[in-house]
Formats: C-alpha cells, sequence, structure tokens
C-alpha cells in the first residue's frame, strides 16, 4: 500500500502542468492569477467557434468522468429561464454586491442552478482538467458532478481584483461529496474563482477556478481519507465562519 501511494503522488506531482491541478493560492491573502495567462485563456476559448461545449484537458479527468453516476431526470438546472434579460452594465463594486448575494443564495458552483442574466453569451470556464463553452453546459456539468444532498459551494467573500483589470475573485469553501461510482467525499477546501467582466457590457465572459490545496492532496485526501487523520495530508478548511472571521482580522 505504501509503495502504491508512493507511486501515485510522484505520478500526480511529476506530470505536465496540463496534466495535474496546481495550488497556486497558498493562504486566503494570497494575491491570485498572472493577468496574461487569464486573458490568454479567455481569448483563446472565445477565438475556437469549432471547439466542443466541453473538452477535457486532463486525460486522467477525461477517464474518471466515464464513472460520473448517470444524470438525474430531473434537476434544478432544468428549471432555470434561459433566456431571461441580461442585467444593465454596473460597476464592479456593485456587481460584486449582486453576486454575493445570489451565489449565497443558489451556489451555483456546485448546483448549477446559476443565474443566467450575470452572463455572456460569449461565456467560457477553464480550470486544469476541463474547459466549457457556455453557461448552460457549465451548469449542467456541475449539477452533474456533484452530490445535490451533500455538496455545499458557501461564499467567504466577493471583491473586486486588484491584480487582475475587470475581474472579481469569490473566495468559497467547497464540501461534499462527487457522483463518482457510488459516491467519494472530499476534504473541504477553498477555492478561489476569478470571474472576468467585460468591460462593455458588465456581463461575465470567462471563470477560472484555483485550489488551496495541492491537486495530489485533493485526489488522494478523497480516496485514502485516513491520511488525513494521520496528518501525513492537509487538514480541511475550518468552518465557513472561522474563514470569513480570519478575513476581517487586522
Amino acid at each position: 500500500l505504501l509503495l502504491f501511494l508512493m507511486f501515485l503522488v510522484s505520478c500526480i506531482a511529476f506530470a505536465p502542468p496540463a496534466l495535474r491541478i496546481e495550488s497556486r493560492s497558498p493562504s486566503l491573502s494570497s494575491s491570485v492569477c498572472n493577468n496574461r495567462e487569464i486573458y490568454k485563456r479567455s481569448f483563446a476559448l472565445k477565438a475556437n467557434p469549432n471547439e466542443s461545449e466541453e473538452e477535457y484537458v486532463n486525460p486522467i479527468t477525461k477517464a474518471l468522468g466515464k464513472f460520473i453516476a448517470k444524470e438525474n431526470k430531473a434537476s434544478v438546472v432544468d428549471t432555470i429561464e434561459w433566456n431571461i434579460p441580461k442585467r444593465k452594465n454596473s460597476n464592479l463594486d456593485e456587481l460584486a454586491n449582486l453576486l454575493d448575494k445570489a451565489l449565497t443564495e443558489r451556489e451555483w458552483f456546485v448546483t448549477g442552478n446559476v443565474d443566467p442574466s450575470f452572463f455572456s453569451d460569449d461565456f467560457a470556464f477553464q480550470d486544469p482538467d476541463v474547459k466549457i463553452k457556455g453557461i448552460k453546459e457549465y451548469a449542467k456539468g456541475v449539477n452533474k458532478i456533484f452530490s445535490q444532498s451533500t455538496s455545499r459551494a458557501e461564499v467567504i467573500t466577493v471583491r473586486v481584483n486588484n491584480t487582475i483589470p475587470d475581474t472579481l475573485t469569490v473566495t468559497w469553501r467547497l464540501s461534499g461529496a462527487v457522483n463518482l461510482g457510488a459516491g467519494l467525499k472530499i476534504k473541504p477546501y477553498v477555492v478561489y474563482t476569478d470571474l472576468r467582466v467585460s468591460p462593455d457590457d458588465g456581463l461575465i465572459v470567462f471563470q477560472e477556478d484555483r485550489f488551496s490545496v495541492p491537486g495530489y492532496d485533493i485526489l488522494l485526501s478523497a480516496l485514502f481519507p485516513f491520511l488525513v487523520t494521520a496528518g501525513w495530508l492537509l487538514p480541511p478548511a475550518p468552518p465557513v465562519e472561522e474563514l470569513r472571521k480570519s478575513l476581517l482580522e487586522p
């Protein structure tokens, strides 16, 4: 077992960047991202009209995707009114407040219960594993992946990003389980979601998710939770109340 774990960790740790999830935000107070990368990725997705609506970047994730449970016949995504009018252009501070309220109520990062009025028709999503075109496809994807009975996306903050132009960063706590096989519980951790807003109409055109823990930790703690208890992996993220409080402290 120990040899297997060492082999698994080495495969993930030393895989090429496209084959692993990188942790680029070691703490809640960390500065985030590279301006050119986010802009390059967002324009690259929009510049390829012939791309499929969903494309796996990580072949390991593509293989595991075959074991994800089938979609429910009915889900909250089926109740969304996709043709509602888009929101009027507003400044980033006002948009941050509106998103904070909407995300707290709907938790669409795991439920898929998005509010389409916030999103551009050109919306695209990308993380180290997959890239998706279209807000409807994104909503269907997260609703399918996460267990709807246990998963939570608890908002910690929604703030204007002072490093990346025209961008809001949502910091949130992910917990629950993924619909892999009979269900795979995930250790709570913090996610940083960068939302790029079009300066022309104030709608969200691009989303990129980053994680507070390394990819190998996320995988191993899900497959072998005793490694967390033994102290060999990082502990779960504290409750969301503690995380919010830590950001308010000087």
